[in-house]
């Protein structure tokens, strides 16, 4: 086991995000059937044993490997995927208050997230100033290595700004209420502010130098997620502030979650129109699995949440339908992930050093 986790990265948060994710957005369909409820129950668990096994497997990682985990932290290629650690908290936690309760009970349901919540939105604010840090003074990075996985430490506030509100109205009334529906929009600010400086560099990337590499081709689809998890806490906002600020604070953030959320939601629409035939290319081409896949996941769920919370604000069935079209699109890019990956992890080559796992996709295996 120690051997194993040698190779084991920060990328590997993402597999319990994108299953997280699935839970979180199934709870809030503006359809809701039989049995939907408990399978998203049963996700969400699956989500939290995979975070424990993982959290488990880096701890291993860290006391045996320091120098693979010193170098990770040095890899600008690596580095940025510590704000998944930060993201897998903070998705886990929030599906223990939205589906969890149901089998552990509301009080407990908030202990959980709670903790979940304070330790990935200290970690998530330590990723966005330290990854981007290390990339000005340590990294040596060239033009043409711009990449959206730049976006996973800057990306991982929105996170919490999202699932923040949440845990409202299990607050005090009063200071205790408006501090954390303010600190969640301020985070709101950060991440959107940061994404915004990170996001012409990327594509002016894609523009100058042409598509990525084929096995970085899936992470096009992380630009959705700021896009969609903003969408979806500018909803969150909305929801909660009603009672918990003066109201004309309150009507301010309802019209905000329409008046932001729908242009974002269509660049969004957009992007993931451009990511999509970028990827039908690099399959065409050659592209085999990675963990890369996982890119899939998350970021269209953030769509699916974001949606959900433009339906409820304006009314409009479009937005249902297109929630339920993504959430769809969603569950089958969860399915084949977590198919490969558990064939990646039966077979080891998931877990072989990176010369290894590029001999293996060029044989054919991935």
């Amino acid at each position: 086991m120690v051997t194993a986790v040698r190779h084991l990265g920060p990328n590997w948060y993402a597999s319990v995000m994108g299953t997280a994710i699935v839970a979180n957005a199934g709870a809030t369909l503006p359809v809701q059937f039989t049995g939907l409820r408990t399978a998203c129950t049963l996700v969400w668990a699956l989500s939290f044993v995979m975070l424990l096994l993982l959290l488990g497997a880096r701890v291993l990682h860290w006391v045996h490997h320091p120098d693979q985990a010193r170098a990770h932290l040095m890899d600008p290629a690596v580095a940025p995927f510590y704000g998944c650690l930060s993201m897998a908290l903070l998705a886990v936690g929030a599906g223990t208050l939205l589906v969890g309760q149901d089998w552990i009970g509301v009080g407990a349901a908030v202990a959980v997230d709670s903790v979940l919540f304070v330790a990935g939105t200290l970690i998530g604010l330590a990723a966005a100033v330290a990854i981007p840090y290390l990339m000005v003074v340590r990294h040596r990075i060239e033009p043409g290595q711009a990449s959206p996985v730049w976006l996973l430490p800057v990306v991982a506030p929105m996170v919490s700004a999202a699932v923040g509100p949440l845990l409202v109205p299990h607050l005090p009334p009063g200071q205790a209420q408006q501090t954390l529906l303010l600190a969640c929009y301020a985070m709101f600010g950060l991440s959107l502010l940061a994404t915004l400086v990170m996001l012409p560099v990327i594509f002016a990337r894609l523009v100058t130098a042409g598509p990525l590499p084929l096995a970085l081709t899936p992470t096009l689809f992380l630009v959705l997620g700021p896009l969609g998890q903003s969408t979806t806490a500018a909803n969150k906002f909305a929801d909660v502030a009603g009672g918990v600020l003066p109201d004309s604070y309150a009507h301010g953030f309802t019209a905000f979650a329409v008046l932001y959320g729908v242009p974002v939601m269509g660049f969004a629409l957009m992007w993931l129109t451009l990511a999509v035939a970028m990827v039908v290319r690099a399959r065409r081409r050659g592209m085999g699995f990675a963990m890369t896949w996982w890119a899939f996941t998350f970021p269209v769920g953030t769509c699916v949440t974001g949606a959900e919370g433009l339906a409820e604000h304006t009314g409009l069935a479009a937005f249902d339908a297109l929630a339920l079209v993504l959430y769809g699109v969603l569950v089958a890019a969860w399915a084949v992930a977590a198919l490969h990956t558990a064939r990646g992890l039966r077979t080891g080559r998931l877990l072989a050093p990176p010369r290894a796992r590029v001999t293996a996709s060029a044989l054919g295996t991935a």
